[in-house]
Protein backbone atom coordinates (compact mmCIF):
# COMPACT_ATOMS: atom_id res chain seq x y z
CA UNK A 1 0.00 0.00 0.00
CA UNK A 2 1.79 3.59 -1.03
CA UNK A 3 0.89 6.33 -1.24
CA UNK A 4 2.40 9.89 -3.31
CA UNK A 5 3.75 7.16 -5.69
CA UNK A 6 5.95 9.95 -7.99
CA UNK A 7 9.48 8.93 -8.47
CA UNK A 8 12.09 10.30 -5.77
CA UNK A 9 14.34 12.73 -6.87
CA UNK A 10 17.18 13.09 -8.67
CA UNK A 11 19.23 14.98 -5.90
CA UNK A 12 19.61 11.80 -4.00
CA UNK A 13 21.01 9.30 -6.54
CA UNK A 14 24.40 8.17 -6.48
CA UNK A 15 24.85 9.83 -3.30
CA UNK A 16 25.47 6.85 -1.12
CA UNK A 17 28.19 4.20 -1.47
CA UNK A 18 29.81 1.57 0.28
CA UNK A 19 33.20 2.04 1.27
CA UNK A 20 34.66 0.46 -1.31
CA UNK A 21 33.00 2.48 -3.75
CA UNK A 22 29.97 0.21 -5.12
CA UNK A 23 26.30 1.00 -4.23
CA UNK A 24 24.54 0.19 -0.98
CA UNK A 25 23.12 -2.82 -0.81
CA UNK A 26 19.24 -3.74 -0.54
CA UNK A 27 16.83 -6.31 -0.37
CA UNK A 28 12.73 -5.93 -0.41
CA UNK A 29 10.62 -8.69 1.32
CA UNK A 30 6.60 -8.33 0.56
CA UNK A 31 4.17 -10.62 -0.37
CA UNK A 32 2.45 -8.20 -2.43
CA UNK A 33 4.47 -8.28 -5.48
CA UNK A 34 3.54 -4.92 -6.87
CA UNK A 35 4.47 -3.15 -3.82
CA UNK A 36 7.57 -5.28 -3.89
CA UNK A 37 8.24 -3.92 -7.45
CA UNK A 38 7.83 -0.07 -6.78
CA UNK A 39 9.91 -0.42 -4.15
CA UNK A 40 12.54 -2.49 -5.83
CA UNK A 41 12.17 0.50 -8.80
CA UNK A 42 12.65 3.34 -6.63
CA UNK A 43 15.15 1.53 -4.51
CA UNK A 44 17.19 1.20 -7.93
CA UNK A 45 16.35 4.52 -9.08
CA UNK A 46 18.10 6.27 -6.32
CA UNK A 47 21.49 4.11 -6.81
CA UNK A 48 21.20 1.56 -4.85
CA UNK A 49 21.86 -2.82 -5.98
CA UNK A 50 18.57 -4.29 -5.28
CA UNK A 51 16.51 -7.39 -5.35
CA UNK A 52 13.42 -8.31 -4.31
CA UNK A 53 11.29 -11.14 -2.14
CA UNK A 54 7.53 -12.12 -1.75
CA UNK A 55 7.95 -14.43 0.70
CA UNK A 56 10.92 -15.41 3.60
CA UNK A 57 12.24 -18.60 2.23
CA UNK A 58 13.01 -16.87 -0.97
CA UNK A 59 14.22 -13.73 0.99
CA UNK A 60 16.91 -15.78 3.08
CA UNK A 61 17.89 -17.34 0.08
CA UNK A 62 18.72 -14.14 -1.79
CA UNK A 63 20.65 -12.43 1.17
CA UNK A 64 22.66 -15.44 1.19
CA UNK A 65 23.83 -14.25 -1.94
CA UNK A 66 23.33 -10.62 -2.31
CA UNK A 67 24.60 -10.23 1.82
CA UNK A 68 22.29 -6.45 2.05
CA UNK A 69 23.12 -3.45 4.02
CA UNK A 70 19.32 -3.22 4.78
CA UNK A 71 16.58 -5.17 4.27
CA UNK A 72 12.82 -3.79 3.99
CA UNK A 73 10.74 -6.88 5.62
CA UNK A 74 6.99 -7.09 5.80
CA UNK A 75 5.81 -8.71 8.78
CA UNK A 76 3.26 -10.70 7.55
CA UNK A 77 4.47 -12.85 5.03
CA UNK A 78 3.04 -16.46 3.44
CA UNK A 79 5.38 -18.82 5.11
CA UNK A 80 7.84 -17.68 7.68
CA UNK A 81 6.56 -13.96 9.96
CA UNK A 82 9.50 -11.11 9.61
CA UNK A 83 10.78 -11.34 13.36
CA UNK A 84 11.82 -15.21 12.72
CA UNK A 85 13.06 -13.90 9.07
CA UNK A 86 15.17 -11.46 10.66
CA UNK A 87 16.19 -13.55 13.64
CA UNK A 88 18.09 -16.08 10.73
CA UNK A 89 19.38 -13.01 9.08
CA UNK A 90 21.10 -12.03 11.70
CA UNK A 91 22.18 -15.30 12.78
CA UNK A 92 24.30 -15.16 9.83
CA UNK A 93 24.23 -11.36 9.34
CA UNK A 94 24.62 -9.69 12.50
CA UNK A 95 24.67 -5.97 11.39
CA UNK A 96 22.46 -6.34 8.43
CA UNK A 97 19.41 -3.17 9.40
CA UNK A 98 15.81 -3.78 8.74
CA UNK A 99 13.30 -1.61 8.24
CA UNK A 100 9.86 -3.51 9.16
CA UNK A 101 6.80 -2.62 7.00
CA UNK A 102 3.35 -3.34 8.95
CA UNK A 103 0.01 -2.70 8.87
CA UNK A 104 0.05 -2.92 12.50
CA UNK A 105 -0.64 0.94 14.02
CA UNK A 106 -0.66 0.00 17.97
CA UNK A 107 2.21 1.21 19.80
CA UNK A 108 2.65 -2.57 21.43
CA UNK A 109 3.62 -3.84 17.80
CA UNK A 110 5.98 -1.24 17.01
CA UNK A 111 7.75 -1.63 20.30
CA UNK A 112 7.47 -5.41 19.67
CA UNK A 113 9.21 -4.99 15.68
CA UNK A 114 11.97 -2.84 17.70
CA UNK A 115 12.31 -5.14 20.43
CA UNK A 116 13.16 -8.24 17.66
CA UNK A 117 15.94 -6.66 16.74
CA UNK A 118 14.26 -4.01 14.08
CA UNK A 119 15.93 -0.89 13.58
CA UNK A 120 13.10 0.89 12.53
CA UNK A 121 9.45 0.59 11.01
CA UNK A 122 6.61 2.32 8.93
CA UNK A 123 2.89 1.73 9.23
CA UNK A 124 0.98 0.94 5.95
CA UNK A 125 -0.14 3.24 3.88
CA UNK A 126 3.26 4.84 3.40
CA UNK A 127 5.18 6.82 0.16
CA UNK A 128 7.93 5.78 -1.29
CA UNK A 129 9.79 9.03 -0.37
CA UNK A 130 9.71 8.33 3.34
CA UNK A 131 10.69 4.52 2.69
CA UNK A 132 13.79 5.98 0.73
CA UNK A 133 14.56 8.64 3.44
CA UNK A 134 14.33 6.08 6.02
CA UNK A 135 16.82 3.52 4.23
CA UNK A 136 18.88 5.93 3.35
CA UNK A 137 18.81 7.25 7.36
CA UNK A 138 19.88 3.57 8.38
CA UNK A 139 22.97 3.15 5.57
CA UNK A 140 24.36 6.28 7.13
CA UNK A 141 23.87 4.98 10.43
CA UNK A 142 25.91 1.94 9.79
CA UNK A 143 28.31 4.20 8.59
CA UNK A 144 28.09 3.13 4.66
CA UNK A 145 28.19 6.77 3.32
CA UNK A 146 31.31 8.51 2.29
CA UNK A 147 30.31 11.90 3.52
CA UNK A 148 31.94 11.97 6.92
CA UNK A 149 35.79 11.40 7.81
CA UNK A 150 35.82 9.52 10.88
CA UNK A 151 37.63 9.82 13.58
CA UNK A 152 37.85 9.01 17.75
CA UNK A 153 36.10 10.23 20.63
CA UNK A 154 36.73 10.08 23.86
CA UNK A 155 34.68 10.45 27.38
CA UNK A 156 36.47 8.86 30.79
CA UNK A 157 37.17 5.61 29.59
CA UNK A 158 35.05 5.17 26.68
CA UNK A 159 36.50 5.39 23.53
CA UNK A 160 34.61 5.33 20.26
CA UNK A 161 36.69 5.01 16.43
CA UNK A 162 34.20 6.20 14.25
CA UNK A 163 36.47 5.15 11.00
CA UNK A 164 36.47 1.72 12.30
CA UNK A 165 32.73 1.89 13.70
CA UNK A 166 34.28 0.00 16.88
CA UNK A 167 33.69 0.77 20.84
CA UNK A 168 35.60 0.04 23.65
CA UNK A 169 35.39 0.60 27.30
CA UNK A 170 38.40 0.49 29.87
CA UNK A 171 40.32 -1.45 26.84
CA UNK A 172 37.09 -3.83 26.37
CA UNK A 173 35.27 -3.98 22.74
CA UNK A 174 31.94 -3.47 22.64
CA UNK A 175 29.93 -4.95 20.44
CA UNK A 176 26.98 -2.13 18.72
CA UNK A 177 24.42 -2.33 16.61
CA UNK A 178 24.05 0.65 13.64
CA UNK A 179 21.37 2.63 15.29
CA UNK A 180 22.96 1.82 18.89
CA UNK A 181 26.54 3.37 17.42
CA UNK A 182 24.82 6.36 16.05
CA UNK A 183 22.82 7.12 19.57
CA UNK A 184 26.11 6.50 21.59
CA UNK A 185 28.26 8.60 19.22
CA UNK A 186 25.69 11.60 19.39
CA UNK A 187 25.66 11.10 23.32
CA UNK A 188 29.44 10.84 23.21
CA UNK A 189 29.72 14.30 21.09
CA UNK A 190 27.59 16.00 24.30
CA UNK A 191 29.73 15.05 26.71
CA UNK A 192 27.72 16.13 30.05
CA UNK A 193 25.67 17.95 27.88
CA UNK A 194 21.84 16.95 28.87
CA UNK A 195 20.16 16.01 25.48
CA UNK A 196 16.38 15.55 25.20
CA UNK A 197 13.98 12.79 23.66
CA UNK A 198 13.05 15.39 21.11
CA UNK A 199 17.08 15.72 20.17
CA UNK A 200 17.93 12.26 19.96
CA UNK A 201 15.20 11.67 17.70
CA UNK A 202 15.72 14.16 15.42
CA UNK A 203 19.61 13.28 15.20
CA UNK A 204 19.43 9.58 15.63
CA UNK A 205 16.86 8.80 13.26
CA UNK A 206 16.67 11.21 10.86
CA UNK A 207 13.07 12.62 10.30
CA UNK A 208 9.99 13.27 12.46
CA UNK A 209 8.78 10.12 14.77
CA UNK A 210 5.46 11.38 15.73
CA UNK A 211 7.11 11.80 18.82
CA UNK A 212 7.37 7.86 19.87
CA UNK A 213 10.00 8.43 22.98
CA UNK A 214 9.46 5.19 24.26
CA UNK A 215 12.03 3.93 21.50
CA UNK A 216 15.00 6.73 22.74
CA UNK A 217 13.80 5.00 26.10
CA UNK A 218 14.30 1.92 24.86
CA UNK A 219 17.46 2.11 22.97
CA UNK A 220 19.01 3.85 26.18
CA UNK A 221 18.21 0.66 27.94
CA UNK A 222 20.36 -1.12 25.38
CA UNK A 223 23.00 0.45 25.34
CA UNK A 224 23.11 0.67 29.12
CA UNK A 225 23.07 -3.14 28.66
CA UNK A 226 26.60 -3.40 27.05
CA UNK A 227 28.10 -0.04 28.35
CA UNK A 228 27.25 0.19 31.95
CA UNK A 229 26.64 -3.48 32.91
CA UNK A 230 28.97 -4.25 35.83
CA UNK A 231 30.76 -0.37 35.46
CA UNK A 232 29.99 2.51 36.87
CA UNK A 233 27.18 3.94 34.89
CA UNK A 234 28.09 6.35 32.48
CA UNK A 235 24.23 7.09 30.89
CA UNK A 236 22.62 9.12 33.28
CA UNK A 237 18.79 10.14 33.13
CA UNK A 238 18.04 13.63 34.18
CA UNK A 239 13.96 13.18 34.93
CA UNK A 240 11.69 15.41 32.56
CA UNK A 241 14.59 16.53 30.31
CA UNK A 242 16.10 13.70 28.57
CA UNK A 243 19.79 11.88 29.01
CA UNK A 244 23.62 12.67 29.69
CA UNK A 245 26.61 11.11 28.91
CA UNK A 246 29.72 11.86 30.70
CA UNK A 247 32.83 9.89 32.64
CA UNK A 248 32.32 7.39 35.26
CA UNK A 249 33.18 8.29 39.02
CA UNK A 250 35.94 6.64 40.32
Amino acid sequence: MLIGMNEPSNRARGALSRPDGSPPRALVVDDEIGLTDALVSALRYDGWDVRGANDGASALSIASELHPDVVILDVMLPDLDGFEVLHRLRSVSEHVCVLFLTARDSVEDRIAGISAGGDDYVTKPFSLQEVLARTRGLVRRAGLANSRNGNRVRVGDLALDEDAREVHRAGELIDLTATEFELLRFLARNPRRVLSKAQILDHVWDYDFGGQAHVVELYISYLRKKIDSGRSPMIHTVRGVGYVLKPSQP
